[in-house]
C-alpha cells in the first residue's frame, strides 16, 4: 500500500484529490497551482481542517494556511469573495448611531407660582440639568 494515500478520506476531498492529482500529471514539476484548485483546497480546509486537507492533496501546510488567512481577512473585511468562491451575500447588522450631547452651555428659566400666591424662578446655566421634577415637586408641597 502506498504510504502516502491517507485512509478513509471523504468523498468530497478524495475527489479534489483526485483533481490535484490531475492537473500534477499534465503540467510540469514546479507550475504554479491555478486559482481555482486553491480556492477548493481553501473551502476543504474550512471543512476538514488544514492539516488533514494539506496531507491529502499533498499540498505545503503553510502555503495553505497562508491562503486559508488570507480568504478569512476578505470575509472578515466584508470586501467581495475571491473568484475561486461562490458569491455569498453580505448582512451588515444595523448599527444606530447616537448623536453626541452638544458641550455647549444650555439655558433654561423656570417659574413655579402656587394658588397662595408663593413664586419661585430658577435660572439654569450649565451643561448638566438638575432634576427639575423633583425640584418643582418640592416647591408644590412646601407649606407657607
Amino acid at each position: 500500500m502506498d504510504a502516502r494515500k491517507p485512509r478513509g478520506l471523504p468523498a468530497r476531498l478524495a475527489g479534489l484529490r483526485r483533481r490535484f492529482e490531475e492537473w500534477r500529471r499534465t503540467h510540469e514539476a514546479r507550475s504554479r497551482i491555478p486559482a481555482s484548485l486553491w480556492g477548493s483546497a481553501v473551502k476543504m480546509a474550512g471543512v476538514y481542517g488544514l492539516n488533514r486537507t494539506a496531507r491529502a492533496l499533498r499540498l505545503d501546510y503553510y502555503a495553505l494556511k497562508k491562503r486559508v488567512e488570507q480568504e478569512t481577512i476578505v470575509n472578515d473585511s466584508m470586501a467581495t469573495i475571491p473568484a475561486a468562491g461562490p458569491k455569498r451575500e453580505v448582512v451588515t447588522p444595523f448599527l444606530e448611531l447616537v448623536p453626541p450631547l452638544s458641550p455647549g452651555v444650555s439655558e433654561c428659566i423656570m417659574e413655579l407660582e402656587n394658588a397662595a400666591g408663593a413664586k419661585m424662578r430658577v435660572h439654569l446655566k450649565s451643561t448638566a440639568s438638575p432634576d427639575l421634577a423633583a425640584l418643582s415637586q418640592s416647591f408644590w408641597n412646601s407649606q407657607p
